[in-house]
């Protein structure tokens, strides 16, 4: 059989491509490929100690896709959020994320609530390559062993936290300090950091007592502290063991002698405990919703939140879920790409404003540089319901108060 000549063969082949490409099979494929969902995976506790937090990261995370839709999305694709419980456990967690890489093809992935649940989350997807921003507090995941170019820090970390609430707090109310613990990462990392920044202060540890995460009963540990006679009673721990042992702690008349502080005052926690619960404590946070007073991001976050949830305003952790997706899908849009290498390089470049003030990510490790907000919880001349603290400082971005990329781990050159 003859072959055709060269020249008609080309033109043969360019004339089947075309009518291949202008096929109703091909325009489908590429259509789909066009239009397929950003998918963000956000594994979270929704059940568990700190489902109330978690409730609220979920619905501002849907805050941030819905935003991202209306305004059109990336070249006409939508974004969709997966939701899944990690029920506050490492294990769990690290199998839901897998599930949402390896069957669901999430292209991203936001989330955790535990300083345990995100290392496990960071490990699958750095091991995947695919682009993880952890919205909840930890030291560990930044320093280089558990990094790497798709890790990334939208929350604040103890180190930075506890020292806010540390120079804030130890010059005003005395120097002998005991910490109630939750035996974790989140408690042993806030410990260090308030020790860190306690020590050229000249802060004393009378004890560190430890307690399991999940506790109920704190009075086995009550009578200790009291005796022990401290200036400050620091409670490391969170959520619903921040409730009941404020409560406890309460009750058992330890605020006539003592000042109690806590690196981080959750907002959710102190209304599930109540005014009287937790009246006078001192704490750390990331957001309270009456910054809108004096920043303007925050009026218009708190704004849209309200609208979409029914006038509710949104929570410390709320406004995270909300930041860690705004970002990355704000990355996407910079890099013009969903792809996790690109993604990351926009993001390291980012500098922003959601909802606090301006914030940017350090290079050497990804972790978001931003403001400390010291607020004290009150019971008295409350405005409504969420009136619920009083805003003493705002400790303002600044990399240097980080600890090092050096110390991290990171070689850094220059």
């Amino acid at each position: 059989m003859t072959q055709p000549a060269p020249d008609k063969r080309r033109r043969q082949l360019i004339g089947a491509g075309i009518a291949a490409a202008s096929s109703p099979l091909w325009f489908n494929i590429a259509r789909a490929q066009n239009s397929a969902p950003i998918k963000i995976g956000f594994p979270t506790p929704l059940t568990g100690a700190f489902s109330a937090e978690a409730q609220d990261q979920k619905r501002a995370a849907e805050l941030a896709v819905k935003e991202f839709n209306e305004s059109g999305g990336f070249n006409g694709r939508m974004a969709e959020l997966l939701v899944r419980d990690d029920k506050l456990n490492p294990g769990e967690a690290a199998t839901r994320t897998l599930e949402l890489i390896e069957k669901d093809k999430v292209d991203f992935v936001v989330g955790s609530l535990s300083a345990a649940t995100q290392l496990s989350i960071n490990a699958v997807c750095k091991e995947r390559k695919i682009l993880f921003n952890s919205i909840s507090q930890s030291d560990a995941i930044n320093e280089a062993k558990d990094w790497s170019l798709y890790t990334f820090h939208e929350a604040l970390n103890p180190h930075i936290t506890a020292g806010a609430v540390a120079r804030y707090a130890f010059p005003k109310f005395g120097k002998k300090v005991v910490y109630l613990t939750a035996d974790y990462a989140y408690g042993h990392e806030m410990v260090r950091g308030f020790q860190r920044a306690g020590a050229p202060l000249g802060v004393q540890t009378l004890a560190d007592i430890r307690h399991p995460i999940g506790a109920s009963d704190y009075s086995a540990f009550l009578p200790r502290i009291q005796a022990l006679k401290p200036d400050v009673l620091v409670l490391c721990n969170f959520g619903r063991d921040l409730v009941n042992s404020a409560k406890q702690a309460t009750d058992f008349g330890l605020k006539s002698g003592t000042k109690i502080i806590t690196p981080v005052l959750l907002y959710t926690s102190r209304l599930a405990g109540g005014a009287d619960a937790f009246d006078g404590i001192i704490g750390g946070t990331s957001y309270y919703w009456g910054m809108e007073d004096t920043v303007p991001s925050a009026k218009q976050f708190n704004d849209k939140f309200r609208k979409a949830f029914g006038g509710a305003v949104p929570s410390d952790y709320g406004a995270l879920g909300y930041a860690g997706v705004r970002s990355v899908l704000q990355a996407v849009r910079n890099a013009k790409s969903t792809e996790s290498l690109a993604v990351s390089i926009a993001l390291r470049q980012l500098k922003y404003d959601w909802y606090k003030g301006e914030q940017f990510y350090r290079k050497c490790d990804h972790q978001s540089v931003q403001s400390v907000i010291i607020v004290e919880s009150k019971s008295k001349n409350m405005k409504d319901k969420n009136d619920v603290f009083n805003v003493l400082a705002i400790e303002k971005p600044n990399e240097q108060l980080l600890r090092t990329c050096d110390e991290l781990g990171h070689k850094v050159t220059t």
